[in-house]
């Protein structure tokens, strides 16, 4: 399972988050607590968002705690609103193309969690993309797959439920394929407006995810930056937290399997 984080507020360096906490992401590279592996060394990569409505990206395939491009570039870009990610492989190559955050135009997408049974469900899932969304298909992940399943209109008006049909879909398809491994996602989207985190699981063990407010910035993550979790709340698990001009609103998030309709 990987770890990351997304921040929305006031222009803070990014390295406030990512590298100077006692239980930075960073430190989570190697030193994870609460997931399965403990090391997250399979690539990492930051999203942010600056002059530009879109946004800019840093992803590279060394791990975390052994980049000091990431270091640097975390100490001199300041941003509003940003994603960051270490990743561990489920499975799929330790590649670039493979590190999230994911990118389409202004939107950024990162993902922990899986698919199960991916590999078997794999062409069936791309099949459900649009040309022009599989055209942007880069690499092999499950979360690329969730990102470009998203429906562009859908996504503009509501992200959360975009996501939801797109898992809605996705789930449709591991019943019909016969996949028992369960459906997990702690995911984050953004627009450079708005910040829309989930967490989910189609069984009782979704990923980690936690929330704080302070000064008004809004911070999610895998799992706190420090030792005390002091002001952190656990978000609860079929959720959908959203950050709007400093306001939060959550609210349930629900997925309903959805047929294909080579199935109906």
């Amino acid at each position: 399972m990987c770890r990351w984080l997304a921040y929305s507020g006031r222009p803070i360096f990014l390295e406030t988050l990512v590298c100077r906490p006692c239980h930075s992401l960073v430190h989570q590279s190697h030193s994870a607590n609460e997931c399965i592996a403990a090391t997250n060394g399979d690539g990492f990569g930051v999203g942010w968002y600056g002059s530009f409505a879109e946004p800019g990206v840093y992803r590279d395939i060394l791990p975390a705690w052994s980049d000091d491009n990431l270091r640097s570039l975390c100490r001199q870009i300041a941003s509003p609103l940003f994603f960051a990610h270490v990743r561990a492989s489920t499975g799929t190559a330790t590649s670039r193309a493979n590190c999230h955050p994911f990118t389409s135009g202004r939107w950024l997408f990162m993902h922990n969690g899986q698919i199960g049974g991916w590999e078997r469900l794999r062409r069936r899932v791309e099949a459900m993309l649009p040309d022009e969304r599989y055209a942007e298909r880069r690499g092999t992940t499950d979360s690329e797959a969730i990102f470009l399943m998203l429906d562009r209109d859908r996504l503009a008006e509501d992200p959360a439920a975009a996501l939801a049909d797109a898992l809605g879909a996705i789930r449709g398809a591991m019943a019909e394929a016969g996949v028992a491994e369960p459906l997990r996602v702690a995911a984050a989207l953004a627009d450079g407006e708005t910040l829309t985190a989930v967490r989910y699981a189609s069984d009782d063990r979704p990923p980690t995810l936690y929330w704080r407010v302070a000064d008004g910035d809004v911070t999610v993550v895998s799992e706190p930056l420090d030792d005390d979790h002091g002001g952190w709340q656990a978000l609860p698990a079929q959720t959908a937290l959203t950050v709007r001009a400093g306001t939060v609103a959550i609210q349930p998030f629900e997925v309903r399997a959805v047929a294909s309709a080579r199935a109906a």
